[in-house]
């Protein structure tokens, strides 16, 4: 990987990281409302994911998508203003922190329902199928979404009909409060790829760079084969599931050991060790981002409401 865009991965986590950190202030202020689930801990999983990307292929996730709008390219401006439900949002500050999306940047939303988005991701594709391109899908979801019937029913068709799909399972080792062990009958999620003849793999989704690696393989393979895969990252939320979670189902010394890992951390160590930045070069992005991230709030701040009329739009297609 060029050194420009390891520095530029770089920037995008510690830019996800200050968003979630000031978001979650600006909740606790109640300058937002409605659910709202950060990614913190969980950064090199969508940067490293997305950098493998054609910017043809399509993106797919769940609730949990502010850092996936920022990997593909929406401003930290829209993204703030979403979350404080400004006219100026990405969704016109009618979807809030869960429906974050722009499809101009192949970016088809964030999804509330648990997996309700995972047929969508086989229909994308299935329109491709029928263009006869070989652009590929990328679905992502966490490991909750793999007990249930949509996961099962969209990763069937994938395979039956040959979708290029690349389903992306983060693997945080909780859905909302209740361990994987307890809710799977598989230890490891990628296992449930199996029974529907589905190619599948595994990666580190502390280090961004295997995370880059595992994806560019991944949807190498979906595109050149015309299959789907299944790829599960092992990652983990520092935070609780939603601001509104006690966080009663683990102990702090579980996250604190967690967090000895901080993605951010592992790649700023390798950044330095193969010195392809300087510590003055990873402390001026960070000042940067700061700055960034101030003028985003400061612009959502200013930014106008919905007009009332805009109940009314975008409900049906034109």
């Amino acid at each position: 990987m060029k050194k420009e865009l390891q520095i530029d991965l770089y920037h995008q986590m510690v830019l996800i990281r200050r968003v979630e950190e000031r978001g979650a202030e600006l909740y606790q202020q109640g300058k937002i409302g409605g659910f709202m689930h950060l990614y913190i801990g969980q950064e090199a999983v969508s940067t490293g994911l997305i950098a493998a990307r054609e910017p043809r292929d399509r993106v797919i996730t769940a609730y949990r998508d502010h850092g996936v709008a920022l990997n593909c390219g929406i401003s930290a401006n829209e993204v703030m203003a979403e979350l404080l439900g400004k006219s100026t949002g990405t969704s016109k500050g009618k979807g809030g922190s869960m429906h974050m999306a722009d499809t101009s940047k192949n970016m088809w939303g964030g999804h509330a329902i648990v997996g309700g988005h995972l047929p969508i991701a086989s229909g994308l594709a299935l329109g491709d199928q029928y263009a006869g391109n070989d652009n590929v899908t990328i679905c992502m979801f966490g490991d909750g979404a793999t007990n249930i019937g949509y996961f099962h029913e969209a990763l069937n068709l994938a395979k039956t009909w040959g979708l290029r799909v690349l389903w992306v399972c983060e693997n945080n080792k909780y859905g909302m409060g209740t361990t994987v062990e307890r809710a799977s009958a598989v230890s490891e999620i990628r296992q449930k790829a199996e029974g529907y003849g589905m190619k599948n793999g595994q990666a580190d989704g502390m280090d961004v760079m295997k995370v880059y690696d595992a994806a560019k393989e991944a949807i190498d393979f979906v595109r050149k084969q015309g299959q789907p895969y299944l790829l599960e990252v092992d990652t983990y939320r520092f935070r609780g599931h939603s601001m509104g979670d006690p966080e009663r189902y683990r102990k702090q010394e579980e996250v604190r050991k967690w967090e000895e890992s901080d993605p951010i951390g592992i790649f700023r160590k390798q950044l330095l060790e193969k010195k392809t930045a300087t510590a003055k070069a990873l402390d001026e992005i960070e000042t940067h981002v700061d700055e960034e991230v101030a003028k985003a709030v400061e612009f959502a701040e200013a930014s106008p409401e919905p007009a009332l009329e805009e109940l009314y739009a975008d409900i049906y297609a034109e």
